[in-house]
């Protein structure tokens, strides 16, 4: 089966043009190889790495399947081998109104975004 294909039906990304849009990107690995084409094929037993988000998914094709159904149905169709990081998990603390009603700053703005970063290393 393809590759974005299957990334669709596994439902990692919206649409098939997304999938296939990592792909040629170079930003799939098959096994360890970097993918140069979205008509990849892949089966049961291979693991796919790629970004989603801010994390990096690594997920073991467990089967092929026919249709892109419910999500129950999608992840029934890999094994999430990504290390859980509850760093990545944790909620979003919401955006801390300054003066009553009035907009953060840029300047508060950016205080917020470090907060969700964390430090730099």
């Amino acid at each position: 089966m393809r590759v974005d294909k299957w990334l669709w039906q596994a439902r990692f990304f919206k649409s098939r043009s997304l999938a296939a849009g990592c792909v040629t990107g170079g930003h799939l690995r098959v096994n360890g190889n970097r993918a140069a084409k979205a008509s990849a094929a892949v089966g049961p037993g291979d693991v796919l790495t790629f970004p989603q988000g801010r994390l990096i998914r690594v997920v073991k094709i467990v089967a092929l399947g026919t249709r892109r159904g419910p999500a129950p149905e999608a992840q029934a169709l890999y094994e999430d081998l990504s290390p859980p990081d509850e760093q990545e998990r944790k909620p979003v603390p919401p955006i801390a109104r300054i003066e009553g009603n009035s907009r953060p700053t840029k300047r508060d703005r950016r205080k917020l975004d470090l907060d969700r970063r964390g430090p730099l290393e």
